[in-house]
């Protein structure tokens, strides 16, 4: 079996990121952990609707069946790709160039895990992560999709000489990374490139007399850097 590898995306401001794709133990353990989430919440939904009688298990099922498919769907979406099993795991899924998961990507490598599953527990899917340069399942493929371990790069707070600054919105890691690898990459930049490249960042930096150096501010608070 491959060990987990990386792979760069080159950003449109012109910054690689390493990502590392997660490999099957990770996310067989996170398929398991949301499996019990899944029989948690479906056995509470049987004991609820049960004094229906065959009303009430009829409903139940249907509500099991939504739970069983779309469970996945809505974290992905709504906690930047990871299900409480992916965030125990540290691990997300991303579109293959790191971007955020769209909504039809999501349906799509859900929806086809009844054929991952095949001939039985999983079989296709395990076999096309062991083949895959990405660890990628019969899913991901078709859904242009790949789970990826959750890591900012490493960087010491003496590295950076801006004072701390809190985001004013919420950062997906791809851009986190994107921001602390502009501010490392300081010294090997002209500050007239440095400001070309910040300007890319409208949302952030709009009315900033320093853009580059509140994006550097920005990275001094995303690593931890006390004022």
């Amino acid at each position: 079996m491959r060990l987990d590898t990386t792979y760069t995306v080159n950003t449109p401001e012109g910054i690689a990121l390493e990502l590392s794709p997660a490999g099957p133990v990770p996310r067989t353990l996170a398929w398991l952990v949301d499996l019990m989430i899944r029989a948690g919440i479906s056995l509470l939904i049987i004991i609820v609707l049960a004094f229906m009688g065959n009303l009430g298990l009829g409903l139940a099922m249907i509500f099991i069946f939504l739970l069983e498919w779309f469970y996945p769907v809505w974290f992905e979406l709504r906690y930047q790709g990871q299900t409480p099993g992916k965030r125990l795991l540290n691990i997300y899924v991303a579109q293959l160039d790191a971007s955020p998961i769209s909504p039809a990507a999501s349906v799509v490598r859900n929806l086809l895990r009844v054929v991952d599953f095949l001939p039985f527990f999983y079989g296709f899917g395990l076999a096309s992560t062991l083949i895959s340069k990405r660890f990628q399942r019969l899913g991901d493929l078709a859904a242009n999709t790949v789970v990826l371990h959750k890591s900012l790069p490493v960087l010491n707070q003496r590295d950076l000489s801006a004072s701390p600054e809190p985001a004013p919105l919420i950062l997906s890691l791809p851009e986190q990374q994107a921001l602390i690898l502009f501010a490392q990459r300081e010294a090997t930049l002209t500050p007239e490139r440095q400001q070309e490249l910040a300007l890319f960042t409208e949302n952030l930096v709009k009315n900033k007399t320093d853009p580059a150096a509140y994006l550097r501010s920005l990275a001094s608070w995303l690593i931890g850097k006390q004022a």
